[in-house]
């Protein structure tokens, strides 16, 4: 039941989150918001961690603090770029499909820092995904060109600006993975304390967030000029620009509930699985929703991501193991 609540919680919660994340990006009369809605997620989580995970401030962190300090200091760097890189010209499409070649990133960096050594199978799978994101970048980066042909100057421009974009999502990637390992060398010193490196990413952070007050405060008197939206079921009326905002924070917090559930139910595998699984549904709704330009090849691209991904979690491995000891359950049943 558990599991089954977990897996209901990521895609309802991750799935709606990116709907209103892109509904606050794409408004054409507040753009560049991505500082103001990362902001708010750090706020909501670190005020519920504060109340239910530290009791007000009372009980002690077992992971010592300075290790926080620097696993705070890359969370916070990659989350403000990540929502940052949206103002760049990146389509929400291709900043999901990027954001999936975390595999690679993983990789490249177990193998420089920890010496990994991975087998020929997980080489193939990251060769994979690497190739989906070239496919539906070099696309992308097209569309930028064509979309933007009516003056040269203004067309470079754009296209610089794209390629920013790109350039931050890339060290994002990296920096994410860096954190991971970070993360796992923590996890084997003091073991897994999930809920309170949840809190403390969260919490620590939230100063850094001054360098970004003049924006944020910007967009808090930009979004009071939204267009009015009455509640249903309370009448209260209240700018629609908040209330995306208020809708996109508690989903954020469902998805990141629901996940950590399925990690303490279910196996890496499964996690990955159903991650993966959510992340090609949330790249549907963007498409047919928003109606996002994505062209054939696009979703080529897409597809080998997405294939590459399930060749890295071993999927077809382990459904061909589990159909195996059925079917060696049904003989020894039938034998009886």
């Amino acid at each position: 039941m558990g599991t089954i609540l977990a897996i209901l919680l990521v895609f309802v919660g991750c799935c709606t989150n990116v709907v209103f994340l892109e509904l606050l990006v794409r408004s054409v009369d507040f753009p560049g918001c991505g500082n103001i809605v990362t902001f708010a997620q750090f706020a909501f989580i670190a005020l519920e961690g504060f109340i239910f995970e530290s009791n007000f401030g009372r009980k002690k962190s077992t992971i010592p603090i300075r290790n926080y300090v620097i696993m705070v200091t890359m969370f916070f760097t990659v989350s403000v770029i990540n929502n940052y890189a949206l103002n760049f010209n990146i389509a929400m499409p291709l900043h999901m499909i990027f954001r999936s070649g975390s595999l690679i990133a993983n990789m490249i960096l177990g193998i420089i820092i920890l010496k990994k050594r991975y087998s020929a199978s997980k080489y193939m799978s990251v060769a994979l995904i690497s190739a989906g994101i070239f496919i539906c970048t070099i696309m992308s980066a097209k569309q930028v060109n064509v979309a933007n042909n009516s003056s040269n100057e203004e067309g470079v421009y754009t296209f610089i600006r794209w390629l920013l974009g790109i350039a931050m999502l890339t060290f994002a990637l990296l920096m994410s993975a860096r954190m991971g390992i970070f993360q796992e060398t923590l996890y084997k010193q003091y073991g897994k304390h999930s809920k309170e490196a949840l809190f403390y990413n969260h919490c620590m952070p939230l100063p850094g967030f001054l360098l970004l007050s003049s924006d944020i405060y910007n967009h808090c008197i930009h979004f009071n000029q939204s267009t009015p939206a009455e509640i249903p079921g309370i009448g209260l009326t209240v700018p629609v620009m908040w209330l995306y905002l208020l809708i996109n924070v508690i989903t954020q917090y469902v998805c990141i509930r629901g996940v950590f559930i399925l990690t303490t139910e279910c196996a890496s595998l499964t996690v990955t699985l159903v991650v993966t699984l959510r992340k090609f549904l949330s790249l549907i709704i963007s498409v047919l929703y928003f109606q996002n330009p994505f062209t054939a090849w696009h979703w080529v691209g897409t597809a080998v991501v997405f294939l590459g991904t399930l060749l890295y979690t071993e999927v077809w491995t382990s459904v061909r193991v589990a159909l195996r000891r059925a079917d060696v359950k049904e003989v020894e049943e039938k034998k009886q």
